[in-house]
């Protein structure tokens, strides 16, 4: 794994045509309630396991990787409080699919545009990660999307208190990983967290951020 993350380790490899070519094979998924369970996650509490895969709605993500002058970021958004789902954490913008949404990815650029003002005709959709399911009921697709380094964001902050970037660079290596331990009904479950500046990325955004990074490095 060292010598995968050092090959894509300096910028000068992480651009957006090396994204591109990382995620060309992937696809949205047919089915968007057709979930993926997250790595490890069969050492998880029968009933933990029960609540990621019974009566899920589809949801979606997007990925964004801003196209920064001197280098590739991830946007990231912290939650209001008020939310009745993720109150306070750190997400990826996204929402539940209408029904008026085609597919989970018109779902994530919907959901982006309302939440944080970016523009669907300023995202360029590279690749899809297969869809993973949450403990509030949700089967989530994330979808992966450049967007252009000039865009202006335009919060709602009824939904997001505010947003963050994070370097790429950053997330793609595994030597940032956190393990911690969570209690479940008696039983510890070992997750993976990510600290940069203040901020605390965990739960179903790392989770994802860790299948990201397994697509891009070709884990």
């Amino acid at each position: 794994m060292e010598s995968s993350i050092s090959n894509v380790r300096s910028k000068a490899r992480l651009t957006a045509d090396f994204l591109r070519e990382r995620l060309a094979e992937t696809a949205l998924p047919r089915d968007p309630l057709a979930v993926t369970m997250p790595a490890g996650s069969d050492r998880w509490p029968k009933k933990m396991r029960r609540q990621l895969s019974a009566g899920l709605k589809p949801a979606g993500v997007l990925i964004p990787i801003m196209e920064r002058s001197d280098e590739l970021t991830v946007l990231l958004t912290q939650r209001s409080a008020d939310l009745k789902h993720h109150p306070g954490q750190v997400s990826f913008p996204g929402g539940r699919m209408e029904e008026h949404d085609d597919d989970v990815r018109v779902t994530a650029l919907r959901e982006t545009h309302e939440e944080v003002g970016i523009e669907p005709a300023h995202v360029s959709v590279i690749g899809y990660l297969d869809s993973m399911p949450t403990i509030t009921g949700y089967a989530v697709t994330p979808v992966v999307g450049l967007v252009r380094h000039a865009v202006e964001l335009s919060i709602d902050r009824t939904e997001v208190d505010y947003a963050f970037e994070v370097p790429l660079e950053f997330l793609l290596d595994a030597r940032n990983d956190r393990p911690v331990e969570r209690e479940f009904e008696g039983l510890t479950v070992t997750m993976m967290e990510l600290h940069f500046e203040g901020q605390r990325i965990w739960g179903a955004t790392a989770m994802m951020l860790q299948a990201f990074r397994k697509k891009v490095l070709k884990q």
